[in-house]
């Protein structure tokens, strides 16, 4: 096997991007092992395109085009079930009732709903910078981010919107 040397810039570039990416790849796939893996496809598809991609005007943006499209496409290595003898550890319960219970209506959302709230709320896209992003008309940005809005609406009860 031959040895990969990064482009020039790349490095630089996840140094400086790495945390980021992965909360946005979080917030995204609403767990955390999976955006690890969708960052670093992401990260390996880029670096090897990279020279072709820095010459774009934001590297950064199509570094998370390709986060969500992995995403969306279901890509992902860790998708593949394995059998252990032993179940994995259980992460600790969290703080805030409120937070896994929004955590938890987030994944009841189809992919390209939550993707395209993730853009809208966390990436703080506008409607035309998410539709280049996921490859669509703005109506269909829009008609996706009112559908899960009201799905989230009504699934929230008065306890939890509080």
């Amino acid at each position: 096997m031959t040895s990969w040397e990064a482009p020039l810039g790349f490095e630089d570039f996840v140094r400086a991007r790495h945390v980021a990416l992965l909360r946005f790849a979080h917030v995204l796939s609403g767990d955390r092992h999976a955006a690890e893996d969708l960052v670093q496809d992401a990260l390996i598809r880029a670096g090897t395109s990279w020279r072709r991609i820095r010459k774009h005007d934001d590297p950064e943006g199509y570094v998370r085009r390709i986060i969500v499209n992995c995403h969306l496409n279901g890509l992902r290595r860790g998708k593949r079930e394995r059998l252990v003898s032993e179940p994995p550890d259980r992460p600790a319960p969290a703080a805030d009732e409120r937070h896994d219970t929004l955590w938890e209506l987030l994944a009841t959302l189809p992919r390209q709903q939550r993707a395209t709230l993730v853009l809208r709320y966390y990436a703080d896209m506008s409607e035309a910078e998410i539709a280049d992003t996921l490859g669509c008309a703005v109506g269909t940005v829009k008609s996706n981010a009112a559908r899960a809005l009201a799905k989230l609406r009504g699934a929230l009860t008065p306890a939890n919107r509080a």
